[in-house]
């Protein structure tokens, strides 16, 4: 016969190693510095004001005068 399992052991074995796994998935993504999600942040700005400065229609939606 083969090995003999306890499923309610194994079914709390599963969970945890779940647990885990999104726990190390959040510290990717979240375990950031202060410093790093401010760099992040100034140059998503500096990307949009880039965009916003090539932009053909003026923003207020006018034509060319």
């Amino acid at each position: 016969m083969g090995d003999l399992i306890n499923l309610r052991q194994r079914r709390k074995q599963k969970a945890r190693e779940d647990k885990e796994s999104r726990a190390a998935e959040n510290r990717l993504l979240h375990g950031r510095s202060k410093a790093e999600k401010n760099l992040e942040a100034a140059r998503k700005a500096a990307s949009a004001a880039q965009i916003e400065a090539h932009r053909r229609v003026p923003p207020d939606g006018a034509d060319s005068p």
